[in-house]
């Protein structure tokens, strides 16, 4: 599959959907947009970890919706589906990953990787979101699939280290 060249950057940050989209300009990563894109996801995270479950949840959700519209408008405008440079989808794959994680940098780092490797692997029904959703919500829930899988298996390691 050829690269796609990520728009200008003149076009990402006068424009607030490409700016969103592209995950305040992190997509615009010349090598591994989606893990740049996961990078930019950590201080979102962080400011939302001190929240109450119900709220962290509620803020989750609110990202994941708006990725819906947000992904979606920006590949209408670029005119490629799920460029590679449209990164919001890896902010909400990383917050639900990082759903009731145990506090501190190292759960932070299992959960970046755990995500990262789910999200390229793109086990079922990812990769069927990926090749047959050709919407936003399509480009989002992939990420929600592989944030789900790496969910679990941080939870799992959590578990068995007694890190919760």
């Amino acid at each position: 599959m050829p690269r796609i060249p990520p728009p200008p950057a003149r076009t990402v940050f006068s424009d607030p959907v490409h700016f969103l989209a592209f995950g305040f300009g992190s997509g615009l990563s010349p090598w591994a947009p989606g893990t740049a894109g996961t990078v930019a996801a950590i201080p979102l995270f962080l400011l939302l970890q001190p929240l109450p479950l119900w709220a962290y949840l509620l803020a989750t959700l609110l990202v994941t919706l708006a990725g819906f519209w947000l992904c979606g408008e920006s590949a209408r405008k670029l005119g490629v589906h799920d460029h590679p440079g449209i990164v919001w989808d890896e902010f909400a794959g990383f917050l639900v990953t990082m759903i009731a994680a145990p506090a501190g940098w190292v759960w932070i780092l299992i959960g970046f990787a755990l995500f990262r490797l789910f999200d390229i692997v793109k086990p079922w029904p990812a990769r069927w979101f990926d090749r047959h959703m050709h919407t936003g919500a399509g480009i989002v829930m992939d990420d929600i699939v592989a944030g789900v899988y790496a969910l679990i298996v941080l939870q799992l390691i959590a578990w068995w280290w007694g890190g919760n």
